[in-house]
């Protein structure tokens, strides 16, 4: 089937702009179908419509805000359903009435309990000072409990069984994480936070109460769906928009601060192969004007000289913690870049922060790292993925590293914003398709005919 796909991923830590640039994709080249491909609830990619409404999308694919724009959650993505429920009324509340009518769901799908919430908040708890950085709604739980009991796990089809089997299944996944939950509680210094988790575990009534919620799911049998691409009319545009970011990847990241899910391409590449969709592909790496992230793990060029920027829809509160913000580092969107095995063209956000900011700078290089970061041509050296010890060095080496900076190259009469622009397609080796220069969609432009 010949239908035309743009894929989308983040080249950073998350929290470049999927979404605005997802919204704008569908927008300006009239996309019917966008799929999410990995993560699950933790994500949040936030759109602002020309006519001032915002939402941050959670499971709902970005494009939701145009009429008759369909999501599907492939088999990759985590289910949250009471949260997709909670999302859909936010949805419902600014104008968009229909959108889990517009919603499929592979049946094979991971499902996140309350039990696997709670357990993954725990953990996290226990941790104290050494948090590894979790958004808390149950993503990584869940991936850990599908690895270690296939058969148990809760999955979507499984919200359709009926009443008695689902309640059945649920009791088991209680029983088989209870235990793991208590042992995290004796590890937890704030006692306070941990109860309230463990109190999920004591409530007979979560699992009565849970199923009332989603029961308006369960009323949309046709709502499960796995041959959505077969289905495409050929000439059909869709996005298959991603997850977090390629620095998160479960294997390619930087270990123990990452995700349980894959972030490069891959997950997309090979839902398009299952659906015999063979129509052209573009790959579409999404990078700031700066370095961000969200909660712990390394940022070599964090730095307080950019806190002054504001960040509307991304705060220090919640599980995450603090939002950091640094320069930009082509050092790690490289190692991206060769962890997702490249991409066709970027799209550059937040290119209005650079006209704010004065003189930007970009970083050119790392001190104070160990001598097994880089390898001779001065990049990251990438790490066995199966090794987590050797990862976990690579971890240590960029936490204890130090951005070397340099003056924004470029011709000081061009706009701050163009020499970015071009600085990065120099810096990266890979041409910019797409700049973006405020929340909106009109606030994007395409820059080559790449992306068309």
């Amino acid at each position: 089937m010949n239908a035309r796909a743009f894929v989308v991923v983040d080249l950073g830590f998350g929290d470049a702009g999927k979404g605005t640039i997802t919204d704008y994709l569908v927008r300006s080249r009239g996309a019917s179908l966008v799929v999410r491909f990995n993560g699950g609830a933790q994500a949040g990619h936030n759109v602002v419509t020309g006519d001032g409404r915002h939402h941050t999308f959670s499971q709902f694919g970005s494009g939701t805000f145009v009429p008759g724009v369909r999501t599907h959650l492939a088999a990759q993505v985590v289910l949250h359903p009471s949260a997709l429920l909670v999302e859909n009324r936010r949805l419902e509340s600014i104008g968009v009435p229909d959108a889990v009518e517009r919603l499929t769901i592979a049946p094979t799908a991971r499902v996140t309990t309350p039990y696997h919430q709670a357990l993954g908040r725990l953990r996290e708890v226990a941790r104290g000072e050494g948090r590894h950085g979790t958004c808390g709604v149950g993503v990584g739980e869940t991936v850990r409990d599908a690895i270690s009991h296939p058969d148990d796990v809760l999955r979507a089809a499984d919200l359709w069984t009926g009443r008695d089997a689902l309640i059945a299944k649920l009791t088991r996944t209680r029983e088989r994480l209870g235990p793991k939950a208590r042992a995290e509680l004796s590890k937890c210094d704030d006692v306070g936070a941990a109860q309230e988790e463990m109190r999920i575990f004591d409530d007979e009534g979560v699992v009565g109460r849970w199923m009332d919620f989603i029961a308006p799911l369960s009323g949309r049998p046709t709502m499960l769906a796995e041959e959505v691409g077969r289905n495409l009319p050929s000439d059909s545009t869709l996005v298959l928009e991603g997850a977090q970011g390629v620095l998160l990847d479960e294997d390619w990241g930087f270990h123990p601060h990452t995700t349980w899910s894959s972030c490069t391409t891959n997950n997309a590449l090979t839902w398009l192969a299952n659906q015999e969709i063979t129509g052209p592909v573009h790959r579409v790496g999404v990078v700031r004007t700066y370095a961000t992230r969200h909660g712990q793990g390394p940022l070599p060029s964090a730095t307080p000289d950019l806190d002054h920027l504001d960040e509307p829809h991304n705060t220090d509160a919640g599980w995450q913690g603090r939002f950091h913000r640094g320069w930009p580092d082509p050092l790690l969107w490289r190692y991206a870049l060769r962890a997702t095995k490249g991409v066709d063209s970027l799209a550059v956000t937040h290119l209005d922060r650079v006209t704010k900011a004065g003189q930007w700078r970009v970083v050119s290089g790392y001190r104070g790292a160990g001598a097994e970061t880089l390898d001779p041509s001065g990049e990251i050296r990438p790490r066995d993925p199966d090794d987590l010890p050797d990862r976990e060095g690579l971890t240590a080496d960029l936490l204890s590293a130090h951005a070397e900076l340099t003056g924004l190259p470029g011709h000081h009469g061009t706009p701050p914003a163009d020499r970015f622009v071009d600085w990065i397609e120099d810096a990266l080796d890979v041409p910019v398709s797409i700049t973006s220069h405020g929340p909106t969609a009109g606030d994007k432009s395409s820059r080559s005919r790449i992306a068309t």
